[in-house]
């Protein structure tokens, strides 16, 4: 047994075996049946919640989606990021001969050969996400976005020898700390966080032995955090959003409303002229954003009537209405969800009908935001001029 890159520690009386993995290479999958084989844990931990565990194991998660589900529960922009990444991995593992988290599904099946406890040791996925996009500053979310888009274009030959040197600790620790530079946000939440809550639940496992199926960037951190305390709570809970955010979401439309209503007192041609700007700017923007995602023209109709009235109303976007619409008009049938499942390129994204249509959402609400600032300055610049003479 290859023995290189295992880590053995000893923790209150048990045995931990952590064997660090490359999520798309085939030496790590055969290398975690080798361990778990060979060791007979008791416990068999792996690197996955509830939700991740439950979509490797059922095969129709996809054609199950209600994508009208999705759109109300604001997970659009949640889905299409996970839904581009899990391509890139797909495209990776596929030029090796793979299937992209097969050393996870080693690591279950290994267990229930042996009879071993599986536990699900990660963090659930959405509170990351959320506790990721939230720690994250307007200019940082922006590059990240940019940077997950770019993995679209990404193709480039991987050989198992890189996916090896990806597993040595000096490669690992200089990506990392790269990272923590240009994203200290996301190292935090993405990386730190889910070291402790690794950590926990894997020392905290049934059983004197017990081996835990890792990303090899988790290693290290997992190493330290074994022998400290962890409290789960303060990183499983969501932080609050900023004040100034709510501020922001509810002040701008405050002051339009104030704005045109004040218009029409004094001068209903003027508030006439102050409602325009601002219909045409914010309508006219989020009508764009559909355009170029190739919406249907109702649907481009209904981002242009809805955005200038959603965007006085912070609980609604005009991107949920603009998808619904869409969902409605082209309706996904079962192949274009099967196909998530095989990984996306950036031609897909526009003819499969569900990510063409988280698409929409997500192109109509930032023509809506945009439309909100220039039609915004465009009223107060209105109001300004009447109040001038």
């Amino acid at each position: 047994m290859d023995e290189d890159n295992i880590q053995r520690l000893e923790y209150d009386g048990k045995e931990i075996i952590l064997i660090p993995t490359a999520h798309i290479s085939k030496k790590s999958a055969e290398q975690v049946k080798e361990v778990i084989e060979t060791e007979e844990p008791d416990s068999v931990c792996v690197e996955l919640d509830e939700e991740r565990y439950s979509s490797i194991n059922d095969e129709d998660k996809w054609s199950e989606m209600n994508i009208f589900q999705v759109i109300k529960q604001k997970k659009s922009l949640l889905l299409l990021v996970n839904l581009i990444i899990s391509s890139f991995q797909s495209r990776m593992a596929e030029k090796l001969g793979i299937n992209a988290g097969a050393e996870m599904r080693q690591g279950i099946k290994s267990a229930e050969e042996i009879g071993a406890e599986l536990v699900l040791a990660d963090r659930n996925i959405q509170i990351t996400f959320k506790r990721v996009w939230r720690g994250l500053g307007l200019w940082e979310k922006m590059k990240l976005i940019f940077q997950i888009i770019s993995m679209l274009f990404v193709d480039e030959e991987i050989t198992e020898e890189e996916m090896d040197q990806l597993k040595s600790g000096d490669a690992l620790n200089m990506m990392l700390e790269e990272m923590g530079k240009s994203f200290p946000g996301i190292k935090k939440h993405l990386l730190d966080e889910r070291d402790q809550y690794l950590a926990n639940k894997i020392k905290n496992a049934p059983g004197d032995k017990i081996v835990a199926v890792l990303g090899a960037a988790h290693v290290p951190g997992v190493k330290k955090e074994i022998y400290k305390e962890q409290n789960l709570s303060a990183i499983t809970k969501l932080p609050p959003k900023p004040k100034w955010g709510k501020l922001f979401s509810w002040g701008i439309p405050a002051v339009i409303l104030i704005i045109i209503i004040s218009s029409f007192i004094n001068n209903i041609s003027t508030g006439i002229e102050v409602t325009k700007a601002w219909f045409i700017w914010n309508g006219s923007l989020s009508a764009l954003g559909v355009i170029l995602g190739r919406g249907h023209i109702l649907t481009v109709l209904t981002a242009f009537i809805v955005a200038p009235l959603s965007s006085l109303n912070p609980t609604l976007a005009a991107g949920w209405f603009a998808g619904l619409a869409e969902a409605y008009l082209k309706k996904p049938q079962v192949k274009d969800f099967q196909k998530l499942s095989e990984g996306i390129s950036i031609k897909e994204i526009y003819t499969n009908k569900v990510t063409h249509i988280l698409l929409i959402v997500i192109l109509a609400n930032l023509g809506s935001v945009i439309g909100t600032a220039v039609g915004g300055a465009s009223v107060i610049r209105t109001f300004l001029e009447f109040f001038s003479f």
